[in-house]
């Protein structure tokens, strides 16, 4: 756990001070997010700056910085996938306040302990995890199809077999 972010936080408190954490932390603290990384090598810059929305609703401004080590799908090598976030989450303490929160905001459910700091910014990290991960220059691969002249087609018998019998 990085030693300027708390474990845990009260969201409450938090918006209500205007509360403000930042700094680096290492790649292997997001156990989760690992899997999805060829290694945990790197830093993650973070700022979280808790407030309130206009409604009075909880919220918390996420931005973290990092090069994510990433496999290419296309050359089976290592890259550093470049990510920047920026986002604005809204607390909620039931599934049926997501409905309430103001537009702009991502809700985060919030336990009976407050929030763990270091999960939010590692979920955020996950979803900037790209589905196939490509270096931007990674030559592109053409599919390309020429049917070749001296194969049978497989299916020759059964049209002939279909005229026999009609």
């Amino acid at each position: 756990m990085p030693t300027s972010l708390p474990e845990r936080i009260d969201v409450q408190r938090a918006a209500a001070a205007g509360r403000e954490f930042s700094g680096r932390f290492a790649l292997d603290n997001c156990k989760r997010l690992a899997g999805m990384l060829v290694d945990t090598s790197g830093e993650v810059s973070y700022s979280l700056a808790f407030g309130r929305a206009m409604t009075g609703t909880p919220k918390v401004r996420v931005e973290a910085d990092v090069e994510l080590p990433l496999l290419c799908q296309s050359t089976l090598e290592r890259f550093l996938h470049p990510v920047s976030i920026r986002s604005d989450i809204g607390f909620i303490w039931r599934e049926e306040d997501e409905s309430s929160l103001p537009a702009g905001l991502e809700p985060a459910m919030v336990g009976e302990d407050g929030i763990d700091p270091l999960a939010l910014i590692e979920d955020e990290l996950i979803l900037a995890v790209p589905v196939l991960p490509r270096r931007p220059d990674a030559p592109t691969m053409e599919a390309s199809y020429a049917p070749t002249e001296d194969k049978p087609n497989p299916f020759a018998a059964l049209a002939k077999m279909k005229q026999q019998a009609g």
